[in-house]
């Protein structure tokens, strides 16, 4: 297990929320399959899923000039899923807040 690393809360995340009520999107680990994260969301928060879509983005290297000079990087490459809970389930994210 541990295939979820977190809840993606972004505003975007959240207008699609808003707009579909049964779609909630997780940051996931890039080894994990659509079964797997099926499975963890149903165990973790005790809902039925219905569908899920995963998306990939690639790490982008970035660099910027200081004062020290340049330097560079690269931002973390991460996978998306997108989960479709069946009509009427509910995940709340705030509740431990």
């Amino acid at each position: 297990m541990g295939f979820i690393i977190k809840p993606l809360v972004t505003e975007k995340m959240t207008h699609i929320t808003e707009k579909r009520n049964n779609r909630y999107g997780f940051v996931v680990r890039p080894e994990a399959n659509k079964l797997q994260i099926r499975k963890e969301v149903e165990d973790l928060y005790k809902v039925s899923v219905v569908d899920v879509n995963t998306m990939n983005y690639a790490g982008k290297r970035s660099r910027r000039y200081t004062k020290a000079g340049l330097i560079r990087g690269s931002k973390i490459a991460y996978k998306k899923a997108i989960v479709t809970l069946k009509d009427g389930d509910v995940i709340d994210f705030y509740s431990n807040i």
